[in-house]
């Protein structure tokens, strides 16, 4: 799909997609509840539906509403069969399932497509080679079977916190009870306590023993809950940047108190917007597309811990780079750094790439409501934001999709 977008001055209130994250969250700790549950303001992603998929086809019986999903889960302990388990291109849903499907003693496989598959997976490799489970990944297809097991593991606190919140969903179930120690930095800590919050919604309890260990109390029972997802920062932050482009938008739905970590864009956003920072995203790399986005506009900036942006959806620095550039932007990427200078931009003379990436194609798009543009491949919005286009249009932005 291609979108053309014509110079736009966006105006009036728009309210925050729900929370990816805390929705894959929330919708795991209910399928793993053996009662009945029901969370509310779920927008229904390919990220979010492949997470409902997999639950799906671990058992749990799924009414899907307009905005709600009725759940009532089942004991992955009680899986007596092979699975597959389907995670379109979700890393979240595939880096959270892994753990809960070694609760069972079968052999279940994961399944992607676009650069899921080559995402890395080292550290549950590395976890089930030292527990002594199985764990094979071989044309696009990963294997494991054998059952998990409490006790100590030992996690690098500088990968994504994926896996971390992967072995907290599952470890609780196991008797016994079972310690995560992180060496090393620990980045992307918010994902972490956004996990710890989602569980104890539902009744299970791990909590930060130190500030590099997590305690999980073994032979405990998600309990059935209501609950209601919270505004998306990450998301967000794309409605909010077009403030900083001339436009006057209202966005809503946003907690003032929430543990998202890319809540801090509002921080980040002013301080672009004041001068040259140089800004972290180790902790928000989610952010990254939109920061470059208006450094190239604004004063430029030098952000980093960068190096994470290569196995996202897309190689996110580079591709940023070769897609800002074309507008007349100057960046250069580095190992765990990318410099983005002031440069004089105009109207790109080809089209845009959106590289399969939704977080690629909305920065693209904000962009292009300053000097109008053409984004190819703009389809990928469906991954988080499937109304992207169609929000936006009702607060002033002339866009128009065409099919490829």
């Amino acid at each position: 799909m291609k979108v053309k977008i014509e110079k736009s001055i966006l105006k009036g209130e728009i309210n925050a997609p729900p929370s990816k994250s805390m929705a894959h969250r929330l919708l795991i700790c209910a399928g793993l509840s053996e009662d009945e549950s029901e969370i509310d303001n779920i927008a229904f992603s390919e990220d979010i539906l492949a997470t409902l998929d997999c639950l799906c086809e671990m058992g749990a019986q799924i009414v899907k509403g307009e905005s709600t999903v009725k759940i009532k889960g089942v004991s992955p302990s009680n899986i007596t069969d092979s699975k597959s388990f389907a995670a379109r291109e979700s890393g979240s849903t595939l880096r959270f399932f892994i753990p809960i499907a070694l609760l069972s003693e079968c052999e279940h496989s994961f399944t992607g497509y676009g650069r899921l598959m080559e995402r890395p997976m080292e550290v549950y490799e590395k976890l089930c080679k030292e527990k002594g489970l199985h764990f094979n990944s071989t044309d696009g297809k990963i294997t494991v079977k054998g059952r998990l097991l409490s006790g100590d593991y030992t996690v690098r606190g500088d990968v994504s916190s994926q896996f971390i919140s992967g072995l907290l969903f599952a470890l609780p179930l196991c008797e016994g009870d079972s310690r995560i120690h992180l060496t090393g930095k620990t980045e992307s800590r918010s994902y972490i306590d956004m996990t710890l919050s989602a569980m104890n919604t539902f009744g299970v309890k791990a909590v930060w023993e130190d500030k590099d260990t997590l305690y999980i109390k073994g032979s405990q029972k998600y309990l059935g809950r209501k609950s209601t997802v919270e505004g998306d920062c990450s998301n967000g932050a794309f409605l909010d940047a077009f403030n900083y482009l001339g436009s006057d938008v209202s966005v809503k739905g946003l907690s003032e108190h929430t543990l998202q970590g890319d809540s801090i864009y509002r921080e980040y956003f002013t301080r672009l917007y004041e001068g040259t920072p140089v800004l972290d995203v180790s902790d928000c790399p989610d952010l990254a597309p939109i920061l470059m986005t208006l450094a190239c506009v604004l004063h430029g900036a030098v952000l980093t811990g960068t190096a994470r942006l290569r196995i996202k959806e897309s190689d996110r620095g580079t591709v940023m780079k070769q897609e800002l550039s074309k507008l007349g932007a100057d960046i250069d990427i580095k190992e765990n750094e990318i410099i983005i200078r002031k440069s004089p931009l105009h109207k790109s003379e080809m089209p845009l790439c959106g590289h399969n990436d939704h977080r690629v194609v909305m920065s693209l798009s904000v962009l292009s409501s300053v000097f109008g543009g053409e984004i190819e491949g703009a389809e990928a919005v469906r991954k988080s934001y499937p109304d992207f286009f169609e929000r936006l249009a009702e607060i002033g932005l002339e866009a128009k999709k065409y099919d490829n």
